[in-house]
């Protein structure tokens, strides 16, 4: 039986800490995930449910953007992967009656673990302006309240619509196309929150803003350098890969300022040895300095450079452009800069550099710990100048490989998710649909708040997601949506931005990944694009939560009708009907796409085309590979102060919640906990169990303060610190982004440690 949500939110001031773990997944794991499998679902439906995730002809996970690998295993699906599937499949509702007993200053002063463990929403519901509390609306009216105020505002611009990851590539295609025929480009997206800095440094240098590498060149290569990433919590089926890459002869080097259980051992639950010892991974952990992984990757390619015969001569003849301006740079790194950049050894990087050497296939990887710096761009740029000094991009076991978080962002960037669309783009739309598309730059993240914030923006419409709490200032982004005329959230589960509201608000109940999707046209899936460029289909196979839930794709097309009206030149209605047609139209606009209905037919999906992986072609401003020479930069630490990056714990998935234990780190109980070095506790006296509020300092001189957080002495690297989020988002100021990305600088916040209050 599953069980019923929690009525009070659980008390959290006294987290229970003990010693980290050094290994992941296991026995243990398989417990974890099943046992909150069994509270959301039951046994019966957590069996037939986990055993379609990821299948081929099942439906894929709602959690990471990991890529399955041709020969699926029955349970193809990790601890964290069934955490997923049970919070969207769950037996617990959230009904018209739950938000009678719920004002909204209610929902507001609750906690989101508590609101995401009420269970799905089953009905349309509308806060009404002076209102107290959501109250059930038919979809008609919906609609028409959205239309009410998008065509009440003085121009489209007023309007922001933004995406999750988890919308579909076919709601994708539709929401874009809809927002572009009203006449505005502002369709910000979780992309500008976690990779934008990524595709921003790899479409200046290799002209593609995506990996280079399939789930095979892992298992091919001959080092892997993992930097600024923790599969062990974000992408567990990662390790799987890894491990055959181990038995393949690989090696790896971990880049991270806090060791990681995942990467230590990876106790595989698919095989004998996995339940017993497990598999060693790291051969070499590189315990970086917050922020100071462009000097490292500069070093190491001066030390290649000065290396003979170490540099591809013929590939860099061939293929790049700016070799000598690139070389002249790398040449004059500085030693002493670099180890106080890095906090590492000189030692440490030698041995780092002998095994690039030895290595001819070198594939490096990364998440948000490298991409979400004010200097995130060139820190990126940087590791391609190192994959292009020895020509490990183009070929097998070789290249880049930047890992999604969420199972269809790269997906929805491919469909034109993206405020800043290239022309090319924009006239095949025009072409195709008979509009004439906006050309001006729309807003990012970022300066969406800002519009919000300063009235230049008035309605604001979310597929999907949870941006009040994944988006970065706090106080600042709470109060710029409640300037907003109307908020308006498609989703499947209750979230803090449902509390957020503007003068009027709307939450949208949809269809989950997990569901069966029947339109006119009969029964409907998905598609979506993982990691690495493959795209597949996903299919539910369970009976939708509630009889009023419409798909994605429906609620856009209904709404497009209401908004646009008879003008529109898009058949949204058939549309909705049948889904075929939407990707008929993708094969028509969307390059790579060709015959797409026929091409995801099969089971195993189809790969999208990368020139520089397929043909070594770099379709850049230059036609070749582009070399690059920025200044080295790292984050300077007043004395006194630590550096915060902002994370995950093991019991979450971006924003969602699914527990208060961090069992790899030795966590339970809590999530106000910040991890510092024990050097540095003590230097700032700071024992361990103490509790402390942590204040940002930044240049415009505001506090910003979250407070009541125990210390945790922790291994650490020096002068960095660690703590939740959505919690210390607050500590992130709006304004402090990445150059040319303007993703925020979440992982490199100064901090001082004040006594708390409540200590």
């Amino acid at each position: 039986m599953a069980s019923k949500p929690p009525k009070g939110d659980p008390v959290q001031d006294a987290p229970k800490v003990a010693e980290p773990k050094h290994a992941a997944a296991g026995l243990t794991a398989i417990g974890h995930g099943l046992r909150m499998a069994h509270q959301q679902m039951g046994v019966k439906r957590t069996a037939l449910t986990l055993l379609s995730v990821n299948q081929k002809n099942g439906f894929d996970c709602p959690g990471c953007a990991w890529p399955e690998p041709e020969h699926r295993h029955t349970a193809e699906f990790c601890e964290n992967g069934a955490k997923a599937v049970a919070e969207e499949a769950t037996l617990r509702r959230v009904t018209p009656e739950f938000f009678a007993r719920h004002p909204v200053a209610d929902l507001a002063g609750r906690s989101g673990y508590w609101l995401g463990q009420q269970g799905r929403l089953t009905h349309p519901v509308y806060l009404p302006e002076g209102g107290d509390r959501y109250e059930p609306v038919t979809w008609e009216r919906a609609f028409d309240i959205v239309a009410e105020e998008i065509n009440a505002l003085d121009s489209p611009d007023e309007a922001v619509f933004y995406t999750s990851g988890r919308t579909s590539n076919e709601a994708a295609f539709l929401y874009q196309l809809f927002a572009r025929e009203l006449g505005t480009n502002n369709l910000p997206d979780c992309s500008n929150m976690c990779h934008e800095s990524s595709g921003s440094a790899l479409s200046e240098t290799i002209g593609v803003g995506k990996g280079s590498v399939l789930l095979e060149d892992l298992h091919k290569a001959d080092l892997i350098i993992v930097a600024g990433q923790n599969p062990g919590t974000n992408h567990p089926r990662m390790l799987s890969a890894l491990e055959k890459a181990k038995e393949n002869g690989a090696r790896i080097i971990s880049v991270n300022p806090l060791p990681e259980a995942g990467l230590e051992r990876f106790k595989n639950p698919q095989t004998p040895k996995g339940l017993t010892a497990g598999a060693a991974l790291t051969d070499l952990f590189l315990q970086i300095r917050l922020g100071g992984d462009q000097a490292l990757f500069r070093i190491l390619n001066k030390l290649i450079l000065d290396t003979p015969d170490a540099v591809d001569e013929d590939f860099v003849r061939e293929h790049t452009h700016g070799y000598e301006d690139f070389a002249e740079a790398a040449r004059a790194a500085d030693w002493d800069a670099t180890l106080t950049a890095t906090g590492l050894t000189r030692e440490d990087i030698e041995t780092c550099l002998r095994m690039v050497l030895e290595s001819r296939r070198v594939i490096v990887c990364w998440a948000m710990g490298l991409t979400q710096h004010k200097h995130s761009v060139p820190m990126i740029r940087e590791i391609v100048n190192f994959l292009l000094l020895r020509g490990n991009i183009g070929r097998p076991g070789a290249g880049v490989c930047p890992v999604r978080g969420h199972s269809n962002v790269q997906g929805d960037r491919t469909m034109g998710i993206f405020e800043r669309p290239a022309g090319a783009f924009l006239d095949t739309l025009e072409k195709e649909f008979g509009f004439a598309p906006p050309r001006e730059h729309g807003y990012d993240v970022v300066r969406a708040i800002r519009a919000l914030r300063d009235g230049e923006a008035k309605v604001f419409f979310a597929m999907g997601g949870n941006f009040v709490s994944a988006s970065p200032d706090t106080e600042v982004t709470e109060a710029a949506m409640r300037r907003a005329r109307l908020t308006v959230h498609v989703s499947t589960k209750l979230n803090r931005s449902h509390a957020v509201t503007g003068a009027r608000a709307l939450v949208l109940p949809t269809l989950g990944r997990t569901e069966r999707d029947l339109q006119g046209g009969g029964e409907q899936f998905v598609t979506v694009e993982d990691s690495m460029g493959m795209v597949h289909a996903s299919r539910g196979r369970l009976e939708p939560a509630s009889t009023q839930l419409l798909s994605e794709p429906a609620i856009v097309c209904r709404l497009a009708r209401r908004v646009l009206g008879a003008g529109s030149k898009v058949p949204w209605e058939e549309f909705e009907k049948d889904y075929a047609t939407i990707r008929d139209r993708i094969a028509r606009v969307i390059p790579g796409f060709e015959d797409f209905n026929a091409r995801v037919a099969d089971p195993s999906g189809f790969a999208l085309p990368h020139a520089p992986r397929d043909e070594r072609r770099f379709p850049t401003a230059t036609g070749k590979a582009n070399f690059t020479a920025a200044p080295v930069e790292y984050p300077e630490l007043p004395k006194g102060r630590l550096l915060l990056q902002t994370l995950r714990s093991h019991d979450q998935y971006n924003t969602t919640i699914y527990g208060l234990d961090d069992r790899y780190r030795g966590i339970r109980n809590g999530r106000r906990v910040v991890l510092v070095n024990p050097e540095d506790a003590r230097e700032l006296r700071l024992a361990d169990g103490s509790y402390v509020d942590l204040v940002g300092e930044w240049k415009d001189g505001v506090e910003r303060r979250a407070p009541g957080f125990r210390v945790v002495h922790y291994p650490t690297a020096r002068g960095c610190a660690a703590a939740y989020y959505p919690e210390t988002n607050v500590l992130v100021p709006l304004d402090a982004t990445a150059d040319t990305s303007n993703t925020p600088a979440s992982k490199s916040v100064v901090v001082r440690l004040e006594q708390s209050a409540t200590d």
